[in-house]
Order: C-alpha cells, then structure tokens, then sequence
C-alpha cells in the first residue's frame, strides 16, 4: 500500500500518467480500494510466456474477485450502498475479461505496478538530485526529462508559428483575389462613357496600387515566416536526433548489452517500459514534426513565392523522414532471445517487440514476423545490404507469428512460442573450428506501414548468435562459444567477431558472473579461487595474483586446446565444476564447506598443521565434475608420521546414490572440517534420516553406506559397524572403487560392473535374510559357528 499512498502523491505530468494507467481494463477503484492485497501478491512470480502458470494467474484472478466481493459487502450506509453496487460491478467485470485469459490480468497488473513505482521514484530523484543511484541513473532520466520537455515547447512554438503562416497566407490569397476582381474592374472600364471611365479608372488605379504594395511587402513577409519556421524545424530536428541517439544508440544499446551479459548469468537488463516511454514520445513528436512540415509544403504549393524555402522544405522533409525510420527500424528488437545453445528437433521460444507500434497505431493492420536461421557469412552480406536471396541455413518450424497488441500494456509484440529447428546447414569450418564453434543467428523481419501507407518499413533483426548442437554431448563446448562471445563482443561489430585473446581478470569476471548464477549463489570466486584458476590456465605455479594481471588468455587456451597432461580444456574441467555444484553440492558450497579450488599440495600443506581427522574437499585435477576429499590421519606403515589421504573422486552420478553429507557421516575416520568445526555442525542437517530396520513381515530393509576400506586411527575413535578393514596401503589416494556397500554383508553382489543397483541380487539377499530369522535360535548360532 506504501506504493499507493506515494502515487497519490504525484503531480502535474506524472500524475497524468499515472491516472492514464486505468481504465475499463482495471478501474482505478479497484487499485484504490484493494491496494494492500494488491502490491502483496506474488507478480513477479509468474512467467507471461509460460502457459504452465497460467494456474497461477488463476488463483490470483479468483483471488481479486474474493476482495473485491469481501470489500463490497463490508460497505454501510448511503454513500456505501453505492460503492457496494460498483465493486461488485468491477468484480463481475474484471471476472468476464480475464477468466478465459488470466495470465493478461498479470500482464496488466505488474505494468501498472512498474510503471507506478517508476514515476514515484523519478519524482523521488527529482525533488531530491543527491539521493539517486551512485551511477547516475537517475540524472540521466532526468536530463532525458528535461530534453522531452524542452522538445515540447519548440514544437508547440513551431505549431503557433504554422497557425499564424497558414492565416496570414488566408489573408494574403484573399487580398490577392482582390486585386485580380480590380484588375478585372479596369479591364471592364472600356465599355464605359469616357468621363465616367477616367473618373471610376483614377479610384480603382490607386486601390490596386495600393493593394500590389501591399501584397509585395506581404509576400517578403510570408517568405520570411516560412524560412524562420523552416529554420525553427531544423533546430528541433537536431535536437530530436540527438536525443533519439541518446535513447536508442546509448540506453537501448545498454539494454542489449545486459541482455546480452544475462546470458553469461549477469543481473536481469530490466524491463523495456521506461524505454517504450521514450521511444513513443519520440516517435509522437517526429510526427507532429513531419505533419507540419508536410502542412507547410501544402501552404507552399497553395502559394509559390520564389526562394529557398522550398530547398529548405524537401531537406526537412528527408531529414524528418530519415530520422523516423531511423527510429521505427531500431525500436523492433528481440525482448527475449532464443536459446544461444539450440538443439536440433527441439522446441524453443522467443519474443520480439516493437517499441512504437502502439503510437503508430500499427496493430490496426498487425504485421506479421517471420523467423529465419542463418549464417555468420550471411549476417555479415544482410548488414552490408547485399543481396542474401533470402537464404537461410535451416527449417525453422512454426516460423511465423503476428504482432499482438495488449490494450493493458500498450505493447505490440509476437510471442514464438512452439519454434523447432528441423534442421541445420553448416558452412565449411576454418582451421581448428569444430561445430560448437560456428555461429548462427536468428533473423526475425516484419513489414507495415504507418500513416496510411505513407510510409512502408522493412524492419529486421538478428538474435545473440546461437550454436547448434545435435546431441546434449556437444552443449559444454557450445556453451563456451556462447559465454566467450557475450562477455567479449563488442557494440557495432562485424557479425560475430570476438577477440581471439583477452586479459585474464576479463575472463574471470566472465567466470565469477557464470558461476555465481549457476549455482544460484551470493558466494563467488574469491581471489585465492581465480589464482588457482590462473595456474590451471597457464600452467603455472605462481601464487601471487599480480602476476596475472596483465597476461592474456586465448581462445584455444579456454577451450581449444587440452590441459597438460588432461583430455580435457580448461573450460571443460570449470564446467564439470559448475554442473556438480548446481545438481549437489549448491548447500555446501553457499555454507563455506567447500573450498573446492586447491591442488594435492596446497590441500596437504593446509591439513598438515591440523589435528587428524581434519578434512576438506576439493575439486579433482584429474577428472571433470570430480570433487574429493582430503583428510589428515597417521601413517599405517610407520608409528608416528603423518600423512594427507586423498579419497578417490565423486562425480554426479556417485551422489545420485548417496549424498556428500550422507557419506561424509559414514566415515567415522573424518572428524573436523578444516579448519576445526566438528562435521556434524556443518552436514548434519542435509543428512538422511535413518530407515527402520524392518520393513512389513520382517523384511530388512538394505542400505548403502560408504567405507574406506583402509583403517585409520583418530584422537576420538568412533565404533562403526559399516566400516570394514583390509591391508594398509602405502599411497595417499585411497582406491574407492567399491565406495559404497550393502548392510549387513560386507561384499558388493549386489551392484553391477558399472556399480548401479540391482534390485534382483537385492529381493534375494532380502528373502535369505528372512529365512535366517525364521530359523531357531540355536540353529543360528550353530549355523555361523560352523
């Protein structure tokens, strides 16, 4: 409700726009009446181009019509009785028009919710400068503001000078068909007597000298008019191309920008509301502008006088139509993006939008868009308008879509939502370029006109470029691709040029933002994290982030080329880091359990200072999406040494089987995660419960627990009856390959070669078990006695 009560607040302009937000759609009433429910529920929440939500839209439309309803029965007395009769008449209302589309109550909602908080907070900024943003946003609104308004006033000053050509031109026409009926009279004269002709001819000779001087003087005088007015538009159409460069080549841009940074896993780029504003206000006054240049090239031909007025005229009119479709052509963009990883035989969806269509009124004939992939060489030839022959590198499914107008929102947009790429035609590769290498894009093109087909516009638009990829196997190279061209493309380049090396705090900047947003955490990269990163990458052993400040990292070093000594990349191995992290570990990494970016050394000299028992986990140099477990214990083989163990790796499918909490409890040997918090206050909670030992008629449930089978000794033992002990081995890596076994018995019969489960082996051991506890008790004993 705070919202509200602020919004109350506005004045002049934006009070205006704020009251324009309502109508038949959604009654101001009810935003009134229902302000604490309505900026209480969960908007955001739900996806406009998810028809899965559209449940949710539901409940909240359902939701309005019960407070709507509560609010019109609590009503009393005289003035209630008729606000209890209009609520209830808004509920049957906003009932009927959404019921059969919820998710366009939605739509409408959070619109008025943006566009409220925004003029709050623009009004906010305005009457306090100092309190804004720390990067100046706000100023940038404002002077944005300032400039609109300014172009306001020049325009109305150009529309009063135009009133007063158009009358004084009426006037002059008038009085120049006076002087043609006296030229007319004199003509006449020669039939008169010639008395009366000298006598009516002297009268009428100096009327139309008279009148000619005038009309001379008159005519300079509409000349002048009409080249001060045509100089006063080329001032406003300056000014409306600078700030239309301000919107659409600056803030747009930047929209794009973080659209594309989005991508790599940076911060939302913000709804496009306030920059449809602009863009509208825009393209109203570029067509006040043309209206009346086009009224005073009408007035021109209405009355020719000689001079450079109609030079001027034809140079306006270029410029003001070259600056709209300047304007129109940059305004039709990609909202949201296909997928930049797009898989073949697979549905996608994507949004285009064109920020002037509803000011233009193009919805009254919809346009329709069309959907094509192509190439990187044929993106470069469409850019330098060369004759592309409309090829395409692919088949595109449901391709085409029309532009739909939303009444609430004012937007005019096409919602693909059912796309799939059939197939793909791929271009012959350069040197070293594998598929997950080569760039598409997807070009969605339209064409409308406005003004009553005064004007036709051909608009296009190209996507982020995309990777096609055929097999899930081909998606971590393709996502490199994709995260090395959105944080390294440049605005305005050739199509799709990146560099080929950048420096290495660039690429950590990249790194940190990807796996931030992947494994959904506040915790990043910390700087020990990118100088462990840094060795990995550059084969080094430096320790000192310094030294690589300035060195540069190329593409073949990301993800081109295989580590030293790996079968895998650089990107590769991060990758397999970030998929483990999101699917298992995301809890443990957001608690600080796992420092995960240290080598076998940096591990040993870590744990070596702490008491045995002590642990950490680490990610796995040798094996991608790997991580491990280091403790320190005594050495088996020699009384009084010391020695840092490491547990052979987990990868994902070790933890579909048992959780990393799960098996660090099953080790009764790992005491205190490093540097000294007993294990139990960090895993405890993400620990399964324990099962009941039987199960209906006496069944014994099985369960999987972890053992190392190597025996350690620890300053508080812990008897365990899952571990199980065999010969003391001399290397650090202990073997896990059987990492996980069946109680009560101590073998593996019962998972496979590949070690997944098999419940066969599994019912079998149940049913001897049973048949076990049946026998009597002597027989028991005697039985495993012998």
């Amino acid at each position: 409700m705070a919202l509200w009560i602020q919004a109350q607040q506005l004045q002049g302009d934006a009070l205006h726009q704020m009251q324009s937000l309502y109508g038949q759609h959604f009654p101001i009433e009810v935003r009134h009446y229902l302000a604490q429910w309505l900026e209480a529920q969960p908007w955001d929440a739900i996806d406009l181009e998810n028809q899965q939500d559209e449940f949710k839209a539901k409940r909240l439309l359902e939701g309005l019509i019960k407070e709507l309803q509560r609010k019109a029965e609590h009503q009393m007395g005289e003035d209630g009785f008729l606000l209890k009769i209009k609520l209830g008449h808004y509920a049957t209302q906003l009932k009927s028009s959404y019921d059969p589309c919820p998710l366009e109550l939605v739509r409408c909602v959070k619109h008025i919710l943006y566009t409220e908080q925004r003029l709050v907070q623009e009004a906010s900024n305005a009457s306090s400068p100092g309190s804004g943003p720390v990067d100046g946003t706000p100023q940038r609104y404002q002077q944005i503001n300032q400039t609109f308004e300014e172009l306001r006033v020049m325009t109305q000053d150009t529309e009063n000078d135009l009133r007063k050509l158009q009358h004084s031109q009426e006037y002059f026409i008038i009085q120049y068909q006076e002087s043609l009926r006296i030229q007319a009279q004199l003509s006449s004269l020669a039939s008169l007597p010639p008395a009366e002709r000298v006598q009516r001819e002297a009268g009428l000779q100096s009327r139309k000298s008279t009148l000619e001087a005038w009309l001379t003087r008159e005519a300079n005088t509409l000349q002048k008019y009409r080249q001060e007015l045509a100089e006063k538009h080329q001032r406003t159409l300056a000014l409306l191309r600078k700030q239309q460069t301000v919107i659409v080549d600056d803030e747009l841009i930047q929209w794009k920008r973080r659209q594309q940074l989005a991508g790599n896993g940076g911060p939302s780029e913000g709804g496009l509301d306030i920059l449809q504003a602009w863009c509208e206000k825009l393209a109203d006054m570029i067509w006040q502008n043309r209206q009346q240049i086009r009224r005073v090239e009408h007035l021109t031909q209405q009355l020719p006088i000689p001079g450079p007025t109609e030079e001027l005229l034809t140079d306006l009119n270029a410029t003001v139509t070259d600056i709209i479709s300047a304007l129109v052509t940059s305004t039709f963009i990609i909202e949201k993006q296909p997928p930049q990883v797009l898989k073949t035989q697979t549905k996608f969806s994507a949004t285009v939008r064109l920020l002037v269509g509803g000011k233009l009124n193009v919805h009254m004939n919809p346009p329709q868009v069309k959907a094509t992939i192509i190439s990187e060489q044929q993106a470069k030839a469409l850019l330098k308008n060369e004759n592309t022959r409309n090829d395409s590198s692919g088949e595109i499914l449901n391709n085409n879509c029309v532009m739909e107008y939303h009444q609430t929102t004012g937007t005019l947009s096409a919602h693909f939502r059912t796309m799939s790429l059939k197939r793909i035609k791929r271009s012959d590769r350069r040197g070293a370029e594998s598929v997950t290498e080569e760039k598409f894009t997807v070009l969605f093109e339209s064409q409308f006109s406005v003004g009553g087909n005064e004007l036709v516009f051909h608009v296009k638009t190209l996507s982020l470029p995309v990777v096609v990829i055929v097999h899930g196997s081909q998606d971590n190279n393709a996502t490199a691709t994709v995260l090395w061209d959105n944080a390294f493309s440049e605005t305005g380049r050739v199509p799709f040029v990146v560099p080929e090396k950048v420096l290495w705090p660039q690429l950590c900047e990249a790194l940190n933002m990807k796996y931030k947003s992947e494994v959904q955490s506040d915790r990043g990269l910390s700087e020990d994290n990118l100088v462990f990163l840094a060795q990995k990458a550059f084969s080094s052993s430096s320790n000192n982030p310094e030294d690589y400040c300035n060195m540069t990292i190329t593409w073949s070093q990301f993800n081109r080329e295989s580590l030293p000594g790996r079968n895998f990349t650089f990107w590769q191995w991060f990758d397999g880091v970030i998929e483990l992290m999101k699917k298992h570990l995301k809890s443990h990494w957001n608690d600080g359990a796992i420092l995960g970016f240290l080598n076998k050394q940096q591990a040993q000299d870590m744990l070596m200072s702490k008491p045995n028992g002590t642990f950490l986990l680490r990610f796995s140099d040798s094996e991608i999406g790997g991580i491990t477990i280091a403790w320190v214990a005594e050495n088996p083989n020699k009384a009084g040494e010391r020695m840092v163990w490491n547990l052979m790796p987990f990868t994902t499918k070790d933890f579909s089987i048992r959780s990393l909490a799960d098996r660090i409890s099953d080790l009764n040997h790992l005491l205190f995660l490093y540097p000294n918090q007993p294990k139990e206050e960090v895993f405890s909670r993400y620990c399964t419960p324990p099962n009941s030992k039987a199960v209906g008629d006496g069944y014994v449930k099985p369960e999987i627990k972890q053992v190392v089978k190597v025996e350690f000794s620890s300053p508080n033992p812990e008897p365990s009856p899952g571990n199980s002990f065999m010969e003391h081995s001399a290397s650090p890596t202990v073997n896990q390959h059987h990492n996980f076994t069946i109680y009560p018995s101590m073998n593996d019969t019962m998972l496979d070669t590949e070690g997944e489960f098999d419940l066969d082996e599994t019912m079998d051991m149940a049913r001897q078990v049973e048949e076990f506890l049946r026998q009597p008790m002597e027989t028991q004993w005697s039985g495993q006695q012998s």
